[in-house]
């Protein structure tokens, strides 16, 4: 079993930036990948972005590349998503996930999940 807690969340003005966490605990798998995915009201839930674990290779959905960094802490176990130039349009439940497929980007290839952290950007 796969425990994930995020934190991070917040109330920030556009062009501010926020940084979440996710902290993993319990049995992974010995090569997986943790992804942040979000979800706005009345949207599908979107992926984000996705490292792999083995080595820290990421990935970014277009609409984040060059505003969003994704680390790791392999000592601690935790994800950091850095966000900056944050948008409107970034106003999101935001997710942490773990696959057992590195390359992994829907939501039905994530079998662990957070509990979710708030993101509210304001105008």
């Amino acid at each position: 079993q796969v425990q994930l807690v995020e934190s991070g969340g917040g109330l920030v003005q556009a062009g501010g930036s926020l940084r979440l966490s996710c902290a993993v605990s319990g049995r992974t798998f010995s090569n997986y990948a943790m992804a942040w995915f979000r979800q706005a009201p009345g949207k599908e839930r979107e992926f984000v972005a996705r490292i792999r674990w083995s080595d820290g290779r990421t990935y970014y959905v277009d609409s984040v590349k060059g505003r969003f960094t994704l680390s790791r802490d392999s000592a601690k176990n935790t994800v950091f998503l850095q966000m900056n130039s944050l948008k409107p349009d970034d106003t999101a439940v935001y997710y942490c996930a773990v696959s057992n497929r590195v390359v992994a980007v829907r939501a039905t290839d994530f079998g662990s999940w957070g509990q979710g952290t708030q993101v509210t950007v304001s105008s």
